[in-house]
Parts: structure tokens; sequence; C-alpha cells
């Protein structure tokens, strides 16, 4: 299936250039909010000239249709990153370690089960687990961990690797994706998370040395879905991309979308420079109205993607509960543990009852859910998780 082709941006920009105005942009709004698809041209406008009040109030309409029930969900669980050896060298990453590195680990199977079981002490339900692309773990290595953990409890949820981890994967061990995710499945893998997605216009993804490309990200996740394993989509803003090709991104996103149905949640974040190579030429980060504005276009353009997540680690928990408003139904994990974004400068930390109190401060109801966007049961008091920077 092909998934995508790199377009030429001209188009897009003249169309964007001539819905310069508020008026224009407000057509654009109407149609919108009278459940019409805007098209890419529109949302590149939309973020670029539209009026920021009726920019979110339309969002946060679109929102209060997809769920009329006032429920903002949160997650608790925790990342355990497995490795940080990795063979790709993405200049936007502070994790990685290339192989033969005295500061490279991993995890031994006994390791990552002490984790998971400190997470359900925790409170948690599950694990968004990713690490590096590893040269020498054989197929074997994967599905023994996943199936060690559901022999041990068998309803945590396994939120695991990558597209990109995937990719990596099928050059290791020479299989193809499809037979790999369906051993990874058979072993006990419930979803896949949306990392690697950055930018899925291969212009930039090259210049930042991304280890997959556009079509090979999509054809990942594209089969996935087909195969019946949920995934999220993510889009990291702030890599010196131009913004058409972030509308462009939406666009793959939405087009893969209408083909699967398979993306549960889109969760749009920004490139944290720190300890970074990156960050050595792009030290700014993307400003908090210009997320907010790509998080409300995000909203308005996927009609067909039912969850929008806030990026409140990236962002901070103010900007979090502004998102609420913005188009936003969903803030995210507690986050136990997480490593990678945290060591590019990501330094915000928040409790169980800090992300409640954060929900229903903007005048919403909290929401438990797991990995997989499934209400679990509420809890009268909640379990107050530490979200640890290291």
């Amino acid at each position: 299936m092909s998934v995508s082709q790199d377009s030429h941006p001209t188009a897009s920009e003249e169309v964007a250039a001539s819905c310069g105005d508020a008026d224009s942009c407000e057509k654009i709004l109407e149609s919108a909010r009278s459940g019409d698809r805007i098209s890419t041209a529109d949302a590149l406008a939309l973020a670029l000239h539209a009026d920021a009040d009726s920019l979110f109030s339309t969002a946060d309409s679109i929102r209060q249709k997809l769920h009329p029930d006032s429920v903002v969900t949160y997650v608790v669980d925790r990342n355990i990153n497995y490795s940080n050896i990795c063979t790709s060298v993405c200049s936007f990453c502070a994790f990685f370690r290339k192989p033969g590195d005295p500061e490279g680990y991993l995890l031994t199977i006994d390791e990552i089960l002490e984790k998971v079981d400190e997470t359900l002490e925790l409170g948690g339900s599950g694990t968004l687990m990713q690490g590096g692309l590893h040269p020498d773990l054989p197929l074997s290595w994967y599905t023994d961990m996943l199936r060690s953990i559901k022999q041990r409890h068998a309803e945590f949820y396994l939120h695991c690797f990558s597209p990109t981890e995937i990719h990596g994967l099928c050059s290791v061990t020479g299989l193809d994706c499809e037979t790999i995710l369906v051993e990874l499945k058979a072993a006990g893998l419930d979803s896949i998370p949306g990392g690697g997605g950055e930018i899925l216009v291969d212009a930039i993804r090259k210049r930042r040395r991304s280890s997959c490309s556009t079509d090979e990200w999509l054809e990942v996740s594209a089969t996935a879905h087909r195969l019946g394993i949920p995934t999220t989509a993510t889009m990291m803003i702030g890599l010196g991309e131009q913004e058409w090709m972030r509308a462009m991104h939406l666009e793959r996103v939405r087009s893969v979308q209408d083909q699967t149905g398979g993306f549960i949640s889109f969760i749009p974040w920004t490139f944290q420079p720190d300890n970074t190579a990156l960050g050595r030429k792009i030290s700014e980060r993307v400003p908090a109205l210009e997320y907010a504005r790509w998080l409300a276009v995000s909203r308005i353009y996927l009609d067909n993607i039912q969850n929008l997540q806030v990026s409140w680690l990236t962002v901070g928990l103010e900007e979090g509960r502004l998102g609420l408003h913005r188009g936003a139904n969903d803030l995210g994990s507690v986050m136990i543990e997480e490593n990678v974004i945290s060591v590019a400068g990501a330094n915000h930390t928040a409790t169980e009852k800090l992300l409640r109190d954060t929900i229903e401060g903007a005048g919403f109801e909290a929401g438990l859910r797991n990995a997989g966007y499934k209400r679990l049961p509420d809890r009268a008091i909640p379990i107050s998780s530490r979200s640890e920077v290291q």
C-alpha cells in the first residue's frame, strides 16, 4: 500500500497566503464547526492566520461533539526504556548511545519484571516500552520478554516498540514487518506507541538523520492496524521544519487513518533541545502559543481520530490545562519513569493527584484509562505516583 509521497509546498503556501485574513479563516472554521472536512491547505491557513480565540473555540466545540461526557482522561504508567544502545544517530535525541559506548545499557528481563512489579505497586496499569535500535537483539528476546510479563501479570498493558523500532528489527532479523508484528502480538503486545514519527516529510527526516522514511514509518503503522494492533501517532514540532511540513504530516496521518482506522490517539509535542546535537543549532523551544495553535488545528483536521493528547511533559501543566479547552481530551501519563525526553530537557513532573487536579480545575471530570484508551475503574483516593527524572 502506498501511504505517502513528498509533494511540493507551493500550492499549500499559495492557498495559505490567500486565506491570510481572519474573515477568510473564519469561513474555514465555520465549515469545520458544521462538520465538514477541511483540506490540508485549510489547516495550514488556520495555523498561520486564524484568530486565536476563534481557532481555539472551534477546536473545543469539536472536542465536545466527540466527547460529550466532559471527561478528560489520563493514564498511570511507566516508560520502561529497555536499552539506549542505538545504531541510529538522530540529531534530536539525547538518549541514545552508540554500540560499544560505556554508557550503553540493556536491561535484563528480570530487571524489566522488577519495574513492572513496582509499577503495579504504584497503581500503574501498564508500560510504554521503547528503546534504541539495538543491532544484536533477536526477535526471540522481545517475544520472551513480553511473554514473561504477561505470564506474571496477564492484565498488564503492553504499549511497546515504536514503528521505528519495528522497522529496525526488520533490518536486524531479515524478517518482514508483518511476520514480526504477528509474533509480537502472539507474545502479548497490546498496542504500539507513535514514537519516531517526528515530521512525516522526508526532506526534514533526512536532514535530522531519522532512521526510517515517511513511507516506512506509516507502513509499519498501517500493517499493525490490519493485524488488529492499535497504535498512536505523534508529531514533534520545532525541528527546523517549515510550517507546510506540519500540515503534510497531518495529511499523511489522516490518510492512513481513512484506510485503516487504527490510530487511537494523536499526540503533538515539542522538540526539547538540551543535550542534543540539534540543540546546538536550534536552542529555542517552540513558543507556547505556536504549540497551542497546532494542537487546535490537529483537533479540527484529524476528524477521524477520536483522541487528542496535550503534551504536558514538554509544555508544562499550565499549558496542558489550557490545551483541554483547545481541542485536547486527554492529559497523558503521570510517567512513573521517563528517560528519553527528560534527558533532552523536559523537566516537568506530576503526581496522579496533580493531573486530576489540573483536569478538574479546567472544569472537567477526570477519567482513569490504560494506554489503549480503555476506561478503568476510578479511584476515590488517587495514588500519588512520582515522575522520576533520571
